[in-house]
């Protein structure tokens, strides 16, 4: 017998276990490695361009958010978007399904139940009704007689992330979908994959037909008519910057860039009585792991484990909320930096020198004396 198989059994045990140990690091490294690269729900682009602090494009961050107050605490789930008709009644869309509204008396109602939990962007119309953003139904009209579904499909393609609408004084619905791929559960994939899937669309009542203004946009967002309405504004989050496309002039159907480099990704965006612009922006990458989105490799590791995607998101840690006049330039900045009182701000629409705010993680509308506000530190 040679002296190797002279080894007691526990030596040649000792020896072996090195071996084994690697022998299984490696099979779980390349379970890994297939598992990201063949079941990745992301073909990710090159890394994202996030915006950089420049003087010209932003303002120092504040804590004035902080001061808000805190409407229907405890009504409301997270309403996404709020608007305001011509008596005075506001409106919010929120994640249990309800259209709810606040009465100049201060009551909260319960108005429409929706039953549907991808509640987005609302508007009213000329006549009073409600028009609806459902990410999974289409563009929907709510009035006190009922509920119509308006647009589901465009080109023979389902809509399926409808997401913000205006209404023109014509008639004409402008609206946005954001992502032609991804839907509101996973709305994410759509900036780790860095593709413009977005697009800006038109309904045409008087002949029902909705039609594509524009195709390749950038998670396409929110949308604004300009107080003469020659253009709609219309934000592409992920790029950090809001389009302007023309709907008159000699400019008519060109598009050029209203403001980029912005402090955030820009979610929904409303007209100012003053003829500018109120934009709810998002933190869309937690402080410290900007590095995700530098490469292929990490997004794809970041899109296959949802745990991660939820630590790489930074939407839910603070709020930002820009005053953008008509020439692009941010006029004023409202902050709640940390989250102490207000996150994950998705709208701002002013009335009667109050700021109204949407939130998606939040259980009241918040209210913003904007007179006060101008002159806290």
């Amino acid at each position: 017998m040679s002296p190797k198989h002279g080894l007691p059994a526990i030596v040649r045990s000792k020896r072996c276990f090195p071996a084994a140990c690697s022998s299984f690091l490696l099979a779980c490294l390349l379970a890994f490695t297939l598992q990201i690269v063949f079941f990745s729900p992301i073909s990710p682009a090159g890394s994202l361009d996030l915006p950089v602090s420049s003087s010209a494009s932003s303002l120092p961050a504040n804590n004035k958010l902080q001061g808000v107050l805190k409407l229907g605490e405890g009504f409301l789930k997270d309403p996404e978007d709020v608007c305001v008709d011509k008596e005075g009644t506001i409106y919010a869309a929120t994640r249990d399904g309800w259209i709810k509204r606040l009465h100049r008396n201060g009551s909260w109602e319960n108005w429409k139940m929706m039953n549907s939990r991808t509640l987005l962007g609302i508007t009213i119309t000329k006549e009073g009704d409600l028009i609806v953003c459902d990410s999974e139904k289409g563009l929907i009209r709510i009035g006190e007689d009922g509920v119509n579904v308006l647009a589901t499909h465009v080109n023979g393609s389902k809509i399926r992330f409808a997401d913000d609408v205006i209404e023109a004084s014509d008639g004409n619905l402008y609206f946005s979908v954001a992502s032609t791929k991804f839907e509101l559960h996973n709305w994410y994939l759509d900036v780790l994959e860095g593709k413009p899937h977005g697009q800006l669309l038109k309904y045409d009542p008087s002949s029902t037909e909705t039609s594509i203004l524009l195709d390749g946009l950038c998670f396409a967002n929110g949308v604004a008519l300009s107080r003469d309405q020659d253009y709609l504004v219309v934000c592409e989050t992920w790029k950090f910057r809001c389009l302007k496309y023309w709907l008159k002039g000699e400019d008519k159907g060109k598009t050029e860039i209203f403001i980029d480099n912005l402090p955030g990704g820009p979610d929904n965006i409303n007209l100012a009585p003053d003829g500018s612009f109120w934009i709810a922006l998002l933190q869309l990458t937690s402080e410290g792991l900007e590095f995700v989105h530098t490469s292929k490799a990490s997004k794809h590791l970041v899109a296959t484990f949802p745990k991660l995607i939820e630590k790489v998101n930074g939407v839910y840690r603070k709020a930002t909320v820009v005053n953008v006049a008509v020439d692009g330039k941010i006029i004023r900045r409202f902050d709640d930096p940390n989250g102490k009182v207000i996150s994950f701000v998705t709208a701002a629409m002013e009335f009667e020198d109050h700021l109204y705010l949407g939130s998606l993680n939040s259980n009241f509308v918040g209210k913003l004396p904007l007179k006060d506000s101008y002159n806290l530190g």
